[in-house]
């Protein structure tokens, strides 16, 4: 038996679809329905509101109907364009090209579109966004170190020089490649070195440069190694200074030594983006031979500056007596001071003893002296 008549409930919370003969024919809102359908070509199916994406084989009709005006937010996002949502406040999902529609009924839907031709995403929730699951379908995260800068290339073309912190580009639309550089000072060892002397001594050198990038662009645009190429040029220019000296002037002058290599590579680091900020000579290393033969050099010349300055010293006090000679011999009370200040320290050191002999004819006692003096 066939029942002309089909009886429907549409709950407050959802909302009926209406098809006939698997067309879309309109909206049901909640509540009760009766239809005559006496063939049973008509059917109601019913969604909820509470999930508010509504995804249906038909999509694309029902949007062209019109039934969804004013009931839900629709987007028919292009290719060149994305899609946003937030529900109730909170970011829900990153939209592909497509036909979209999220009822508004029952929670807060918001909606935003975005030209995605700029390639870059930029927005003020972008860390909200990056972190949902389903950012990764849609979007190359790119984060840029503390104390580094990044250069974007757009395929294979310069596009910005980027600051350091998180940046999003849409995937799909071009190929995107951002060059991280490190803009904190660096240091090169120049190790190993041996380098002759203008007088034919090889000497083994080890040398610091450090520096820091000042045009990213330039430092890795000019060339494919940045830290090797510094190494390659301050290797030539130190052997050119020391090819120039001779050793006992090199080891004279290591303070101008370094201050010359600086110069010397400081119109090359600037072609290169980057700027000296100190160089200095660590080591210096003298064949076995050599370094015998110098330690002997300096150990003579140590003992003849010794044996001068003793020289000086006994000249000195030899001088002194001479001088102090004369000026008794000019002054007689000088001379008896000095005989009493004798005698003096003489008591003060212990016990006194004065042996008293007999006197020559003609000549006055040892006796008769010590009294005259005292």
């Amino acid at each position: 038996m066939c029942f002309p008549f089909k009886n429907f409930h549409v709950r407050s919370f959802e909302m009926g679809l209406l098809f006939r003969d698997g067309e879309f024919r309109g909206l049901m809102n909640p509540g009760q329905h009766r239809l005559f359908d006496p063939r049973n070509r008509t059917s109601l199916q019913i969604v909820s509101q509470r999930d508010p994406w509504l995804t249906h084989e038909q999509l694309d009709q029902i949007v062209r109907s019109g039934a969804l005006n004013g009931r839900a937010a629709v987007l028919d996002l292009q290719d060149h364009q994305r899609g946003l949502v937030w529900i109730d406040g909170r970011f829900s999902s990153i939209l592909l090209p497509g036909t979209y529609a999220y009822w508004t009924g029952q929670r807060e839907v918001r909606t935003e579109v975005v030209d995605a031709r700029s390639l870059r995403l930029q927005h003020d929730e972008l860390r909200t966004i990056a972190a949902s699951p389903l950012a990764s379908r849609a979007l190359d995260l790119i984060t840029v170190a503390r104390d580094c800068t990044g250069l974007l290339y757009v395929d294979g073309q310069y596009r910005e020089t980027l600051t350091s912190g998180m940046h999003a580009f849409w995937k799909g639309l071009a190929e995107v490649r951002v060059v991280e550089v490190d803009l904190r000072e660096a240091i090169v060892d120049i190790t190993g070195q041996d380098l002759m002397t203008a007088d034919k001594v090889t000497l083994r050198i080890n040398a610091t440069v450090t520096w820091r990038v000042t045009d990213a662009r330039r430092a890795v645009t000019f060339t494919e190694d940045l830290r090797q190429t510094l190494y390659r040029e301050a290797q030539l220019v130190l052997r050119s200074i020391i090819g120039a000296r001779e050793l006992d002037v090199f080891l004279s002058e290591k303070g101008a030594v370094s201050r010359e290599l600086g110069d010397g590579l400081k119109e090359r680091a600037e072609q290169l983006g980057l700027a000296i900020t100190s160089v200095g000579i660590r080591d210096v290393i003298l064949p076995g031979e050599m370094k015998e033969l110098m330690n002997r050099v300096t150990e003579a010349k140590k003992a003849a500056e010794a044996n001068l300055i003793a020289r000086r010293e006994e000249t000195a006090a030899m001088r002194s007596q001479a001088n102090t000679a004369r000026l008794l011999a000019e002054n007689p009370t000088l001379m008896r001071l000095r005989e009493l200040e004798t005698l003096e320290r003489i008591a003060a050191a212990g016990k006194l003893s004065i042996l008293v002999g007999d006197k020559a004819a003609g000549e006055k006692g040892l006796a008769e002296k010590i009294v005259g003096l005292l």
